[in-house]
């Protein structure tokens, strides 16, 4: 009952109208492997993407010749497993046809004992192109369904929308943030698996009631034997517990449910509540031979539930964990490269290293990408962050023929068995943004789509949406993964068959994506007046900095219009709605340079006014996700973080926006209203103190007093009028509040009268010093006048602990440079080479 892996390796490739093969990279696609063997530029310099359009309309062949070992032979059953292939590809094994696949979401595994001989097997794949299959698809079809985000311009298709017919990213047809590479290729490794008497092919943990009492489970394993007969089935922990029965199994593929009982079970606990524990499960099975066959699956004990129940709002849309209300903090997240097997697990480290940094709570994978790579959940899972996870659909209406749902239900399966013993994950997800882009029940809503089709192609169009979202998707987690909520759309109220299913910028059930900030060019105040119970999309655009924009551009591209700046912007009229917004909020910049420092700072700022808004509401609202933590190219965007992982401003100010305790200001007409935020588990008493200041240092009125903070609570603290603020210059003024416990400051926040614009700057005169015995690390920043947005830069790659913060003169700040530690998402302190410092006052006319 043992069982064998072995790796397929030396890989070639070629165009199937050339002769010559060429070396392939295996986890790889055709993209990758041509800019490896220097036959195309880089795709993400200047326009180069224009001219790599030929590609997804060829056929690409890979072929790999390999020996199989006595050992591997000897086996009595041999397969072939393909762990993803991109995603039309005909597979050959020894000249004899063994595999169609056409789904790259999909794990395909092939019986090819009769096949395999001990020396010079070839395996061929014939990867079809993914454009040609979709346009016979569309032609077959009918009506083009709508996809806004294929971008079959660029792809030289007119207006044939293909993306929709093929079980592939929906980002690599393009994006309102990212390029058109079509790709095909191995994406996922593939190997042969030999085994003989039997093999665990699945181990899941269902966790059916879990408190800190007991954990009520049923292990579900799934065994492939080659015998029937009676066998001993162990399990055991890695804490040293264990169970063993006798099982009777037949010959052939079945499950065993195994119900068992763990008392006082160490919890897994999201980020902030507790610490992430997980146990290691181990089932050995065996029937008195030597090699047993043997299982492992790795998860946390916990209690995660969606909480959605009326109030007197509305309903309630949170998430609990092991009891506890959770208020989600974080972001969506997209695929981090264009050519998806790019990522590295070290890319994948920055990334939740710098989610963790950021206080975060959850990320959110959004359904236009991939279904992560096994260790993205892992790391969610050792640092206690919930996901939310979208099946792979987005923005469009898909067919529901026979075929395609087939392939749907299966991708289904094969998805929600591979992720479901990550405790990490807290809700399944259908699709991003169709219920409300259609919007069924509303005849002038959503985003016009309907208007498009006769009446019958309109029944039949939604009948399809039913079919995947309402009915295959649901029971795949219903049967498989019963104990994680399914939510049918992001946004969405709840699934009522009438004009309340649909979301809007005030629903009071479900979620919502605000995006009148930015789309529809509303000003930042609205993120304060339009806020929902969950807001699970919003966000605002910057400019990477200028080292990153130089990655892809020429110092002849530096301009707002040029050629290459509009290419490596997505979004339509994008550059110019930053510049509209920063013309109303932000000083006009010395150059574009500037602009792009300007960019960052705007978007920051926008950011800052969402997340608090949001957190001012807890309770009513219990959730805010902003979009987006991360880009899969260099580009101007949404994203906090740019593709090489350097932080934007943003970062910085979601970080200090999302710690576990805020203080907020908020302006209402003449009050100036003091809020705090507590995510903290127990109540606190502090002093809140606030301060009047000019712009060069000079105090106008200060006081304190002692407030009771309550447990996971938001509080108005205080509202000062303008009597007690008494009169003052708003153009040169700031307001200072500090909340501060045993001498210890545990949050601090400014405020200001009038726009970054109106303010009036002068010479900051910023110094810095290193901080004695901090070894080079820590640094001290002072100023004679207000400095605002302070940028810290450093020689070496890494994040500071503060950053595009507001320095006033007598209220010193001190940061430190931290370093991503190799093989660990933890930052550590380190020196960071040369330091610079410069603030609006350098960047503004």
């Amino acid at each position: 009952m043992s069982e064998l892996k072995w790796q397929i390796a030396d890989w070639t490739f070629k165009n199937s109208e050339e002769q010559e093969w060429r070396p392939a990279f295996v986890p790889g696609c055709v993209h990758t492997d041509l800019l490896k063997n220097e036959l195309i530029p880089d795709p993400f310099v200047g326009t180069n993407e224009k001219d790599l359009q030929w590609i997804d309309k060829k056929t690409w062949e890979y072929e790999s010749v390999f020996d199989a070992s006595a050992e591997l032979l000897g086996h009595s059953r041999l397969e072939l497993v393909f762990e993803g292939l991109d995603t039309y590809a005909d597979v050959y094994l020894n000249d004899v046809s063994i595999l169609s696949a056409n789904n790259m979401f999909r794990t395909w595994t092939v019986d090819v004992k009769p096949h395999v001989r001990e020396k010079g097997n070839r395996l061929y794949i014939r990867f079809r192109s993914p454009i040609e299959e979709g346009l016979a698809k569309q032609e077959a079809y009918g009506p083009v369904l709508p996809a806004p985000n294929d971008d079959s311009v660029t792809g030289g298709l007119e207006d044939k929308k293909v993306s929709v017919f093929s079980r592939k990213a929906p980002y690599h047809y393009g994006w309102d943030w990212g390029p058109r590479f079509v790709t095909s290729g191995i994406g996922k490794p593939v190997y042969l698996r030999g085994w003989s008497g039997a093999r665990i092919s699945d181990l899941y943990i269902q966790q059916d009631e879990v408190t800190a009492a007991e954990a009520a489970i049923t292990v579900q394993l799934g065994i492939d034997s080659e015998n029937s007969g009676e066998f001993e089935l162990k399990l055991r922990t890695n804490d040293g517990q264990e169970w063993i029965r006798r099982v009777v199994l037949e010959q052939g593929l079945q499950t065993v449910a195994w119900p068992l009982t763990i008392e006082q079970p160490k919890l897994w606990w999201s980020r902030g509540l507790g610490e992430p524990h997980l146990y290691t499960f181990t089932a050995v099975l065996s029937q008195g031979e030597a090699n047993p066959a043997l299982a492992s699956a790795k998860t946390g004990l916990r209690s995660i539930k969606l909480i959605r129940k009326p109030d007197e709002h509305g309903s309630s849309f949170f998430f609990e964990v092991n009891g506890i209300p959770v208020f989600a903090k974080g972001a969506n997240h997209i695929p981090n490269d264009s050519f998806f097997s790019e990522v590295t697990p070290e890319r994948y480290r920055h990334e939740i290293g710098s989610a963790i940094e950021s206080n975060f709570n959850m990320l959110r994978i959004w359904g236009g990408g991939i279904y992560e790579q096994d260790i993205f959940y892992e790391l969610c899972d050792e640092n206690g962050m919930l996901v939310w996870q979208d099946f792979m659909f987005a923005c469009s209406m898909y067919p529901g023929d026979e075929a395609f749902l087939d392939s749907v239900r299966a991708e289904a399966e094969d998805n929600v068995r591979r992720l479901r013993n990550h405790p990490s994950i807290a809700l399944w997800c259908g699709n991003n943004e169709i219920d409300t882009a259609w919007s069924q029940y509303v005849e002038d809503g959503g985003w016009g789509w309907k208007k498009l089709y006769t009446s019958e192609q309109r029944l039949q169009i939604w009948a399809d949406y039913e079919a995947v979202f309402h009915q295959i998707l649901p029971e795949v987690v219903a049967a498989m993964a019963p104990d994680i909520a399914y939510w049918p759309s992001s946004p969405m109220q709840r699934l009522t068959g009438n004009s309340e299913q649909h979301a809007t910028n005030k629903s009071s059930h479900g979620d919502i994506h605000y995006w009148a900030v930015w789309h529809a060019q509303e000003p930042f105040e609205q993120y304060n007046q339009n806020i929902g119970r969950f807001m699970s999309e919003y966000g605002f655009q910057s400019f990477p900095e200028y080292k990153t924009v130089r990655s892809y551009a020429e110092e002849k591209d530096m301009a707002l219009d040029s050629e290459v700046m509009l290419h490596h912007q997505k979004n339509g009229r994008g550059n110019f709605l930053i510049k509209d917004y920063a013309d109303r909020y932000m000083k006009q910049p010395k150059d574009f340079p500037s602009f792009l420092y300007i960019s960052q700072v705007l978007q920051a700022e926008a950011m800052k006014q969402a997340i608090e808004a949001h957190r001012r509401s807890m309770n009513y609202c219990m959730g805010s996700l902003y979009w987006q933590i991360n880009d899969c190219w260099p580009v101007a965007s949404w994203a906090s973080m740019d593709y090489f992982g350097r932080w934007k401003a943003a970062q910085y100010l979601i970080k200090n926006s999302f710690e576990d305790v805020l203080l907020s200001f908020e302006q209402k007409e003449d009050v100036t209203n003091v809020h705090v935020v507590s995510d903290l588990g127990q109540s606190i008493d502090a002093v809140l103190e606030w301060s009047l200041h000019e712009l060069d240092g000079k105090p106008l009125k200060h006081a304190s007093e002692t407030i009771a903070i309550g447990a996971r609570s938001a509080k108005l603290v205080l509202a000062l009028s303008a009597e007690q603020l008494g009169s003052f210059n708003p153009n040169g003024t700031v307001l200072v509040g500090r909340l501060v416990q045993a001498g210890k400051v545990l949050a601090r926040s400014e405020h200001y009268f009038v726009y970054t614009k109106d303010l009036e700057l002068g010479d900051p005169g910023i110094a810095v010093e290193e901080v004695a015995g901090s070894e080079g690390t820590a640094f001290v920043l002072t100023a004679k006048q207000l400095a605002k947005q302070v940028w810290v830069q450093a020689e070496e790659e890494g994040i500071f602990t503060d950053n595009f913060f507001d320095l006033i003169p007598g209220i010193p700040v001190t940061v430190q440079f931290k370093k991503k530690a190799a093989d660990s998402v933890q930052f550590v302190a380190a020196a960071p080479g040369r330091v610079t410092v410069q603030s609006m006052f350098n960047y503004a006319k």
